[in-house]
């Protein structure tokens, strides 16, 4: 019996799948590590590598993600906190806007609101081995400071100096940010889920809780 068809026939479905598989990207292996008491995640997709840990403390009503960002490729690749989003079952809760967070902060913040942020974001940010932004939090205190010494002016230039912000980073650059989420009524902590962010293309999705 000549078994030429069933042969052939079998090499050209292996060989599609192989194919059609090859075609499918990659997902980015996501990195787990601990530091100062936090669980960091971090993944690296065509030399762009993003570090990202949840914020211990909840803040007028947001959780927060800590986030950092480092371009080591020869791209330029741009970052928006929008482009973050914590998915659920029952859907997806998309990062905010950093100006959103400033008029929300003077809006309802408190002293306590000011503290939980600085305290809560300098710790993860300060966990992450060698991570120096080039245009990240430090930068970005120096001049929101001056906005004035209210609470609430205060709490919306503390805002404004820790959320992530709208960057366009070049080869060699690096940001980092706090990524501010709206919980509900019905979802009042970051669990149950797995953060998601995409940027140019890309798509990073890490690990559930």
């Amino acid at each position: 019996m000549n078994n030429s068809p069933q042969i052939r026939r079998r090499f050209l479905q292996t060989a599609g799948a192989f194919l059609g598989a090859a075609l499918v990207p990659a997902s980015a292996q996501v990195i787990e590590y601990e530091a100062n008491g936090l669980k960091f995640q971090t993944a690296t997709r065509r030399g762009l590598t993003v570090i990202v840990t949840h914020l211990p403390n909840h803040v007028a009503g947001f959780g927060l993600i800590q986030v950092s960002v480092s371009n080591g490729s020869q791209t330029y690749w741009n970052v928006k906190p929008e482009a973050f989003a914590y998915v659920r079952p029952e859907g997806n809760m998309q990062g905010l806007q950093a100006g959103q967070m400033v008029d929300i902060m003077l809006d309802r913040a408190s002293h306590a609101d000011v503290v939980k942020l600085v305290s809560s974001y300098e710790g993860a940010l300060y966990g992450i081995p060698h991570m120096r932004s080039t245009n990240g939090y430090e930068q970005r205190r120096q001049n929101a400071m001056a906005y004035g010494m209210s609470t609430r002016l205060k709490a919306a230039a503390t805002a404004s100096a820790i959320a992530l912000s709208q960057t366009r980073l070049a080869p060699g650059q690096s940001t980092d940010g706090a990524v501010f989420i709206p919980l509900t009524k019905e979802i009042k902590n970051l669990s149950g889920g797995h953060l998601v962010f995409r940027c140019d293309g890309e798509t990073f999705e890490f690990n559930p809780d």
